[in-house]
């Protein structure tokens, strides 16, 4: 299951939920919530983390916020429609394991057990 940060644009939620991607929006379901409480809802039952927020990163590696997933995407907004396709591809076709944090750009994907 995906839980989807605030900062997800609605293009990528309505993408995720035409596929039969298991998810929650924050910001439909929890607006307003701080890093960690979003942390602490992806622990259990565990759920991946879909973020544009490299705040994540820090508390995952320099506060050892580390038994989560999150994947991160890194794009320019004109590019909206090439992540879409490139995150839709990759969550289709990957089974991410726990605790794992992975960095989707438009022109990689970088996959980094914590």
């Amino acid at each position: 299951m995906i839980i989807a940060d605030e900062n997800i644009p609605l293009p990528i939620i309505e993408t995720l939920v035409k596929n039969k991607i298991e998810m929650i929006s924050i910001f439909d379901n929890y607006r307003g919530i701080s890093d960690l409480e979003i942390i602490k809802l992806a622990q259990n039952p565990p759920k991946i983390i879909l973020t544009e927020d490299k705040d994540f990163g820090d508390l995952v590696f320099a506060y050892n916020q580390n038994q989560v997933s999150v994947i991160l995407l890194r794009y320019h907004y004109s590019e909206l429609e090439k992540i879409i396709s490139i995150l839709l591809k990759f969550l289709l076709n990957h089974t991410i394991k726990n605790y794992s944090f992975v960095v989707i750009t438009t022109k990689s994907i970088r996959i980094r057990k914590i």
